[in-house]
């Protein structure tokens, strides 16, 4: 009787890329509220200092608005919009299975929290905060900025760049899709058919 043929290995489901996007958040939150502790503490507003001579300089400016001073009379809608974001992030992330996209994620989740924080505990009054921004880069034609809006900025770069290469959130290429690992159940039925074809096989060479 021929020997029963072993069927190939189905390839492991991708784990999880939650611990790259807690850790990206956290580092981001960190040095978000470091930067501005220090800048608050240290700098006085209207009275720059200059890094680079005028083309980089450290500023504190109070931001009600977004991200770049955008929309300063709508501080209540961008709170709600970042409560939005962070929403969605946590959502998603159980499906998280590229680390390209765990690190963007990461770092939308990280600068939507940065900020929010500001929105939440800083004056005039909760969930109408004013955002510390404290980098000018060629401030004179370019809106005082923060760490957090850097990371916001970058993580829409990194999600436009994935999306171009064709990457997926489940870490698959182009039209692949992802293999899930079999459970219990379906490799007990995997043993049974194979045994069902292996007898099959024996009787039809008797």
């Amino acid at each position: 009787m021929p020997e029963a043929m072993q069927e190939p290995a189905a390839p492991r489901r991708r784990m999880p890329r939650i611990g790259v996007l807690a850790g990206v958040a956290v580092l981001v939150v960190a040095l978000d509220a470091i930067s501005k502790a220090l800048v608050v503490a240290n700098l006085t507003p209207g009275e720059p200092v200059h890094v680079l001579g005028n083309v980089v300089e450290w500023t504190l400016l109070r931001n009600p608005g977004a991200a770049f001073s955008v929309g300063t009379g709508y501080t209540a809608v961008f709170t709600v919009l970042a409560i939005g974001v962070i929403a969605f992030v946590v959502r998603t992330a159980r499906r998280l299975r590229s680390t390209g996209y765990a690190v963007a994620f990461g770092l939308l989740l990280g600068g939507a929290a940065g900020n929010l924080g500001d929105r939440i505990f800083r004056a005039p009054g909760v969930f109408r905060g004013n955002v510390v921004d404290w980098i000018g880069v060629v401030p004179r034609y370019w809106p005082v900025f923060n760490l957090a809006d850097s990371a916001i900025c970058i993580a829409g770069a990194l999600f436009v760049l994935l999306a171009l290469l064709g990457v997926h959130i489940d870490g698959t290429r182009g039209d692949q899709r992802a293999v899930e690992r079999p459970g219990p159940d379906d490799s007990d039925s995997s043993s049974t058919s194979a045994s069902q074809v292996s007898t099959a096989r024996g009787d039809a060479d008797r």
